[in-house]
């Protein structure tokens, strides 16, 4: 594993498990190791490097709108992108996810998404 430590940080949010990508490669574990098919995946929209962000769903329940906002606005505030007043951010499942051969870590494509539009913000117990 590239970093030092855990691949990613962890937070809790309305009984959601949140998990935020560090790096690249770690992106990358998260994104096909780590989430399952009915997980949600999220990132910046726009090809704005930036963590890749999973909410475990292993329920398989509707996740709820806001904390589907809170992880988006994570995903944007571990971006790029952070200084910006609203960021665009993709929301799809895990299953939704696909790299492209011989791309480089951390690059992928999404077969379908939603867009939310999010003010930056670290999550309440964030971990660094």
């Amino acid at each position: 594993m590239a970093s030092k430590g855990r691949p990613y940080r962890t937070v809790t949010v309305e009984g959601f498990e949140v998990l935020i990508g560090r790096g690249a490669e770690d992106n990358d574990y998260l994104t096909f190791d780590v989430a399952k098919p009915h997980d949600l995946w999220l990132h910046v929209a726009g090809g704005t490097p930036g963590s890749h962000v999973v909410v475990r769903n292993p329920d398989r329940v509707e996740v709820p709108r806001s904390v589907v906002e809170v992880a988006a606005a994570a995903a944007a505030w571990y971006s790029k992108a952070r200084g910006a007043p609203r960021v665009e951010v993709h929301v799809c499942r895990a299953s939704e996810v696909s790299k492209p051969r011989g791309a480089p870590a951390g690059l992928v494509e999404l077969s379908r998404y939603k867009a939310v539009k999010v003010k930056p913000a670290a999550p309440a117990g964030a971990t660094d």
